[in-house]
């Protein structure tokens, strides 16, 4: 397996493709699977190999996916990623997830998300990264304000959650506006 590698100060991204992951299951069992992508439960394990099963891309779509190892514990604590990757119209959905809860709140998946932004535009060549967020998610709202993420406006009932409709707030951020950003 050939992570691509990014680092930042505190954290190293490991990343993972479609090819990547695939290989992940078809090579190793249960346990060795949820030790390297730092599953904490079967039901962790379960939501990927049920990915893996159904197929991670199609014809026109695949993923970048990162997991975030604190450098100073080595411990998977996290995941960050670009999915929905629609390479012919060179755009992608950033997605992020900070899962072991004595990491948040310290600024590293800001510190992430900067880099796989950086990684979107300068590595897969995209010209557009979206993200979108639910409306009561205040932490993600503030992090893509943060990373001056532009508001595009509400996809209603744009989930089925727990048998509700939930909204999603659309965001994007475009190459032309990082290369600026970059000077």
């Amino acid at each position: 397996m050939n992570f691509k590698l990014i680092e930042t100060d505190r954290l190293l991204l490991k990343g993972l493709s479609t090819e990547d992951m695939t290989a992940i299951f078809e090579r190793n069992l249960k346990p060795k699977i949820k030790i390297l992508l730092g599953h904490r439960s079967d039901e962790d394990y379960e939501k990927e190999y049920h990915k893996y099963k159904n197929g991670y891309a199609s014809y026109n779509r695949s993923f970048m996916l990162f997991l975030l190892v604190d450098k100073a514990s080595d411990k998977i604590i996290g995941r960050c990623g670009l999915h929905n990757w629609n390479v012919d119209h060179r755009r992608a959905e950033i997605g992020y997830g900070m899962e072991d809860e004595t990491y948040k709140k310290q600024g590293l998946m800001s510190e992430a998300v900067e880099a796989i932004i950086a990684y979107g535009f300068e590595q897969m060549n995209l010209n557009r990264i979206e993200a979108l967020v639910a409306p009561q998610n205040a932490a993600s709202l503030k992090l893509l304000e943060k990373n001056n993420f532009v508001w595009e406006g509400v996809l209603r009932n744009h989930y089925y959650i727990s048998g509700t409709f939930e909204d999603s707030v659309m965001f994007s951020k475009l190459q032309e506006e990082y290369l600026k950003e970059k000077k």
